[in-house]
């Protein structure tokens, strides 16, 4: 894989809270510069990041129930219209992590459900990630999260938010990727440093990789 093949398979974050209008925008500006495929913003940056990556092809993502998908499935499903109304063409939307513990697969299916709706009725082409938070969850309860996200018509499965007690890893890439149907994607997220562990979660399955430093990783990718 090139640099450059790399670079349109990342998503660069910029999910701080302590993050300024200043810093999203420099951030969407390195978006810009290494060619990759989105900048994820939270929703209070999204008009920032929707101006400053005007005319490129960089798009604007956002966040939804981040970092611990405790809101109702009212609240996230009001914030994905609003942010695809406002401009993202990517939502991540962090699932019911709870509920999925305890099981309550109605509930998580209905939000997922709902967030994929809102955000596809303001703009069809509009892409949904469902967050996972693997590290709180056992195998099977990565399954489970797996197969509603799909079920309930997410376009992606990722596996953390980068704010957990750790970030994704090759096993569980390499799990979600054996769960979803290949029309589904796999996001990896979450302590990802370089080039070598970025090149080991694509192996494993990784359609697209969130990180916060892209050129740290391009650099040790071959041109």
């Amino acid at each position: 894989m090139t640099r450059d093949e790399l670079a349109r398979k990342m998503d660069v974050a910029i999910l701080r809270p302590e993050s300024t209008g200043a810093e999203v925008r420099a951030g969407c500006r390195l978006g810009i510069a290494h060619r990759v495929k989105s900048v994820i913003v939270l929703p209070r940056w999204l008009d920032e990041a929707v101006e400053a990556l005007r005319g490129n092809k960089v798009l604007p993502s956002v966040v939804i129930g981040f970092p611990f998908g405790g809101e109702t499935a009212s609240t996230k499903i009001a914030s994905a219209k609003e942010a695809a109304k406002r401009g993202a063409l990517e939502l991540d939307m962090v699932l019911a992590i709870g509920a999925l513990r305890d099981g309550r697969k109605d509930l998580v299916r209905d939000e997922i459900h709902g967030v994929v709706h809102a955000a596809k009725a303001v703009n069809p082409k509009a892409l949904v990630k469902v967050i996972l938070e693997t590290c709180l969850l056992d195998d099977e309860q990565k399954k489970l999260g797996c197969e509603l996200a799909e079920s309930a018509g997410a376009d992606f499965v990722k596996t953390s938010t980068g704010f957990g007690a750790r970030g994704a890893t090759v096993e569980d890439v390499r799990l979600l990727r054996a769960t979803v149907s290949p029309h589904v994607g796999v996001k990896a997220s979450g302590g990802i440093r370089d080039w070598v562990f970025a090149r080991a979660l694509i192996a494993a399955g990784a359609d697209r990789i969130g990180c916060s430093d892209p050129a740290t990783i391009l650099v040790g990718a071959p041109k």
